[in-house]
């Protein structure tokens, strides 16, 4: 038997990247799995390619997000997996030079966008759930020109961990996954140079102590392994995925 048949799954920002990797192995492990996105075409070719359900939602919009607990709650009932990882990266900028519109679009998604999608589907959460939330190295990091990115991380980390201690009393597991330097279209997706990327991406090939750039595959195996049961006292954690850079 499969190790998540019977579980019911959402994964938010999953037609592309991490989030699509990690549906395709909920779906490979047997669960029934949603997944979501801004854009219908791509939300629904990602849901055709792997077996998933798929709703339209921008996890920066609270109505949207309002909408999608009902619909889930109408058709599904309650869910026994919630991987929270929708996510961008923002514009580079020093402090000094920041904007307004760049803070706020990657603190409405990545953040705000974030804790209210977990608030909202707390009640639909079975006894016994599993969460996930999708953070990332830089979280403990303090690079120039990363500052906003950095920030929404390490918030996002805080509440996973309250959320952790507030939702024990119902077996409820949330736990964080926080990848390294990993091979997703997020970077050329923003405007990178592919040139530009594959330059960065061999730059930490050589510096990363398994002397390998991970891929979704490699972080969607951690977010199914904490779904399992195998995982079952685990909670508050952080899982940290970046082949030793941050030793």
């Amino acid at each position: 038997m499969k190790k998540l048949t019977g579980k019911t799954a959402l994964v938010t920002g999953g037609n592309s990247g991490i989030g699509y990797a990690a549906a395709a192995e909920l779906v490979a492990q047997g669960a029934t799995v949603i997944i979501t996105g801004r854009r219908e075409a791509a939300v629904s070719r990602a849901a055709a390619e792997i077996g998933a359900a798929w709703y339209v939602a921008d996890q920066a919009s609270l109505a949207d997000t309002d909408a999608l607990v009902a619909a889930v709650k109408a058709q599904y009932g309650q869910l026994d997996i919630l991987f929270v990882n929708a996510g961008i990266t923002g514009e580079q900028m020093l402090i000094a030079d920041a904007t307004e519109h760049n803070f706020d679009q990657v603190m409405n998604i990545n953040f705000k966008g974030a804790y209210f999608t977990l608030s909202r589907f707390i009640p639909l959460l079975a006894d016994g759930a599993s969460v996930v939330m999708l953070s990332s190295i830089v979280a403990a990091m303090y690079k120039p020109s990363s500052s906003i990115y950095q920030a929404s991380k390490a918030a996002l980390n805080s509440i996973a961990k309250t959320a952790a201690a507030e939702l024990a009393p119902r077996k409820i597991r949330v736990n964080i996954v926080s990848p390294g330097p990993t091979r997703t279209e997020v970077l050329t997706k923003n405007g990178a140079d592919q040139q530009a990327v594959d330059a960065m991406y061999e730059y930490l090939e050589s510096i990363i102590p398994l002397h390998k750039i991970g891929n979704a595959g490699d972080v969607a195996k951690m977010v199914a392994y904490l779904c399992d049961d195998a995982a079952g006292f685990i909670t508050g954690a952080e899982f940290v995925i970046d082949g030793g850079l941050t030793i």
